[in-house]
């Protein structure tokens, strides 16, 4: 038994808004987005009788995308990652206002996090996914994402500030 017509209309609907844009923060590219967005579909739609609980489509969605992302991540060992462990904390005191930002920039800066950090990121600051769903969604203790989220945003951080010059 298939997916009515229907059924399939409103899943994606419903869902390929947000999936596309996980989707291109996760790769940086509009026609890799696509790919991985429409595969994500073709792939629920096979295995719609994995979701018991349709309020969760949202969640099962964004798990298939990752998955098929990181297989083709796996396949192509080109990607170029910077490791976080010698970023260091946030400060205690957040600056007055947010420096305005190019996407174009900030994709960039993305691109450069290891998924296991970028993904959090994504996830909560893009996507609304509170550390719960996050956590459920990557298999990680709440600590770990939380962890993961302050270290990508130092990076992030760091990487997007304009240079601070002294007079």
């Amino acid at each position: 038994m298939g997916l009515a017509e229907a059924g399939i209309r409103d899943l994606v609907e419903a869902h390929y808004d947000s999936l596309y844009r996980y989707a291109f923060r996760l790769s940086g590219s509009a026609a890799d987005a696509e790919d991985l967005t429409q595969d994500a579909f073709g792939k629920a739609i096979a295995r719609h009788a994995q979701l018991r609980d349709p309020t969760k489509a949202r969640g099962w969605l964004f798990r298939i995308l990752r998955n098929d992302y990181l297989h083709r991540v796996r396949d192509d060992k080109r990607r170029k990652v910077v490791s976080l462990d010698s970023v260091g904390e946030l400060p205690a005191e957040p600056p007055d206002a947010p420096p305005d930002i190019d996407p174009a920039k900030l994709q960039e800066v993305l691109d450069e996090l290891d998924e296991s950090f970028r993904t959090p990121l994504i996830l909560f600051y893009f996507e609304d996914f509170s550390y719960r769903e996050i956590a459920d969604q990557m298999d990680l203790p709440m600590g770990t994402v939380m962890s993961r989220l302050a270290r990508a945003k130092a990076y992030l951080r760091g990487r997007l500030e304009p240079l601070k010059l002294d007079d």
